[in-house]
């Protein structure tokens, strides 16, 4: 692709990219010699820096390529994945940050070892650092795919593995001798890059002759069959990638997971000067997280209309869409392709960073400190955290080269989702029991993150060998079961599992924990209370009466972003705008309203 750029494309490419990656390095390297300062950037993170450290985490070219893939293949519904996030989210925001943040602990397996013990502390390390280098091993893949891409037919065209080894060494550099000062600051820029590159992205596209805009997008799409439609966000219960049951029961879990429980996002949480910083931070990043929906996976869906209309092309492997879109969409000779190439590789190297960062944290402090070295100094963990970013990275680098083939034609982000949610349920458990219930015990809370993995497996493998021999139940769930449908069962079963043996055990178990949570979030009761009510009120109306949905969608948009706004004003009276409650409502009523438009 690279000889397809002009020179000023070029210059812009690589002045940002150098820019990026040095400066937010200095920055940060005088900010390393103590473990705050290296892990936690100094608990000094403002808003701003909270917002877009979480969101430059979150969206790596893995979600940019990935849900512009899906909505091309697949359509509107991958939109699940952005938008269930907000009720985490709001989550994280108003139960979670006081009780992580009262403990002031670097990670949230130091929180589990609060609660319970050192072994559930240990489990979730351990878990969460398996965890982690999956993801790197997933990030190398897909930065290696898009560079190769992005040098196509030049004379610096790079293999796979040339790919990867460049994304090792300048991450492993950058995470080694920058901590997370530089990660944030990276996250941020890199925040401020891809957001402009989605959005002038997806309005390029929506503004092509054969689409018409957003609104010329939907009109094209309803003038198709029903079953080709593809700005629809529910599917049947038996599609075999996004059944909408799945996206309500297993995937909303996983959202819980990574909004509230994975310590490479919550890390940032953690960081914030105070807690308003870290409240108003994580809403500012739900917000731009529903950019996305509208600029990247409804790109992909107009992209694939455009392909078939000028081009009759329609058999584009769903993680080559987006570089193939800018070729046909973004005018060249003015410097908008190298802009928009930078923010994507700039992602590519911020989301390794953010979780280098935070497996060096965990095997540091949870390991190295807790049972190696347990005298260390700040010195000697900051030492110790540096050199095994290294090891992580050489196993990361042959597991993506032997692991993923580079000429997939499948879709990658829904196979990494599936492949790591295995892991999740058990973790997310532990978690909510821990905090809800005061007398779950530690032992069952070890027995549950460590069995979950096996009850999935377990799960699946019945379904699929004899359940689905059963035509009622493949006509509602398919023939091989969907991993969110797998991951609801396995939360099911867990939560079963931990209460029964917290009953069992109860003799051995603290008869106290050492605090008790529910302080923290006992005045919410009525207001979730008013929000079951409420959502229940307007999908009664939505399904049984005639009312447009249009209609349904503004009034319950409208009554949910109330619930919390009446919420403000009792707090701050006139100033209520000021309050965060006031944007956790324009947050919540735009999800709502989403979730009913595009039924």
């Amino acid at each position: 692709m690279l000889n397809q750029l002009s020179l000023l494309d070029i210059i812009v490419f690589i002045v940002i990219v150098i820019l990026l990656n040095f400066s937010s390095l200095w920055a940060g390297f005088k900010k390393t010699d103590t473990e705050t300062d290296y892990f936690m950037a100094g608990r000094s993170l403002r808003w701003w820096s909270v917002a877009g450290s979480i969101y430059g985490t979150n969206v790596s070219a893995t979600q940019i390529i990935g849900m512009l893939g899906i909505g091309y293949s697949i359509g509107f519904a991958q939109s699940h994945y952005e938008v269930l996030a907000i009720l985490p989210i709001l989550a994280l925001a108003y139960i979670f940050v006081p009780v992580y943040r009262k403990k002031e602990v670097f990670t949230l397996s130091q929180f589990l070892g609060n609660r319970y013990n050192q072994y559930a502390q240990l489990v979730y390390s351990l878990l969460n650092i398996f965890f982690i280098l999956i993801q790197v091993v997933a990030g190398f893949y897909i930065g290696s795919r898009t560079l190769g891409l992005l040098f196509q037919g030049s004379s610096f065209e790079l293999t796979y593995f040339q790919g990867i080894l460049i994304l090792a060494t300048v991450t492993t550099l950058f995470s080694v001798f920058g901590g997370m000062e530089s990660v944030v600051i990276a996250d941020n820029i890199q925040t401020i890059l891809i957001v402009f590159a989605a959005i002038l992205v997806g309005i390029l596209t929506f503004s092509q002759p054969e689409i018409g805009g957003f609104s010329g997008l939907l009109k094209l799409d309803a003038s198709q069959a029903r079953d080709l439609q593809k700005m629809h966000i529910y599917l049947p219960t038996n599609h075999k990638d996004l059944p909408w049951s799945g996206a309500f029961s297993g995937l909303l879990i996983l959202h819980f997971f990574y909004w509230t429980t994975n310590q490479y996002q919550v890390q940032r949480v953690l960081a914030a000067a105070s807690d308003r910083d870290a409240k108003v931070g994580t809403l500012v990043a739900g917000f731009l997280k529903l950019t996305i929906p509208f600029f990247s996976i409804a790109a992909g869906v107009a992209a694939a209309y455009l392909f078939k209309t000028r081009f009759n092309i329609t058999d584009i492997k769903p993680d080559d869409a987006f570089l193939k879109l800018m070729n046909v969409v973004v005018p060249s000779g003015y410097g908008i392709m190298g802009l928009i190439l930078a923010g994507l590789t700039s992602a590519i190297f911020a989301s390794i960073y953010s979780m280098l960062n935070s497996f060096t944290t965990l095997l540091s402090v949870d390991i190295y400190q807790k049972y190696i070295s347990p005298q260390a100094s700040d010195k000697q963990t900051v030492i110790f955290g540096k050199f095994a970013i290294f090891g992580l990275v050489a196993l990361a680098v042959l597991l993506a080269t032997y692991g993923y083939d580079p000429n997939s034609t499948g879709n990658f982000a829904l196979k990494v989702s599936a492949q790591l949610s295995y892991l999740k349920p058990g973790i997310v458990v532990a978690f909510f029991l821990g905090i809800f219930w005061k007398k779950t015990n530690a032992k069952a809370a070890v027995f549950t993150m460590i069995a979950a993995p096996f009850w999935g497996i377990l799960i699946e493998l019945f379904y699929n060998n004899y359940l689905s021999e059963f035509p009622t139940i493949v006509a509602i769930f398919g023939q091989k079961l969907n991993f969110m449908h797998r991951v609801f069962l396995t939360t099911l079963l867990s939560v079963f599992q931990q209460i029964i043996l917290s009953k069992i055990w109860e003799k051995d178990s603290k008869e106290t924990v050492d605090e008790d949570f529910t302080p923290y979030f006992s005045n919410l009761k009525k207001p979730i209370g008013a929000f079951v009510f409420t959502q229940l009120l307007w999908i009664t109306v939505f399904n049984f009466t005639e009312i447009s949905p249009n209609i349904v969608a503004f009034f319950a948009g409208f009554s949910t972003a109330n619930l919390f706004f009446r919420e403000a004003i009792k707090q701050e009276r006139l100033r209520f705008y000021k309050s965060d409650l006031f944007l956790a409502g324009i947050l919540a009523g735009v999800t709502v309203w989403f979730l009913y438009f595009f039924a």
